[in-house]
């Protein structure tokens, strides 16, 4: 059996990952608050309401992650325009 050596991820590879999960938490949140209305209840706790702010948050966090990402691998080709 032979060993292959893991390669190292990509720069802004982990912050993608990061942003997912949080993104998915307030899509999560964000269902969860919107749910009850259609059954007739007229507020959510604030905590909740709070939660849904995660989903811009993770959308920032995944596309800076993409923008480090490309501009790594830009340098590294040696194509970046100043």
């Amino acid at each position: 059996m032979s060993h292959v050596a893991p390669t190292p991820p990509a720069p802004g590879e982990r912050l993608v990952q990061v942003g997912a999960v949080l993104f998915g938490l307030g899509l999560l949140a964000a269902l969860v608050v919107v749910v009850p209305f259609f059954l007739g209840r007229s507020n959510a706790p604030l905590a909740l309401t709070l939660g849904t702010l995660l989903m811009p948050l993770g959308l920032g966090v995944a596309l800076s992650g993409l923008l480090r990402g490309a501009r790594r691998s830009s340098t590294r080709s040696g194509t970046r325009r100043r």
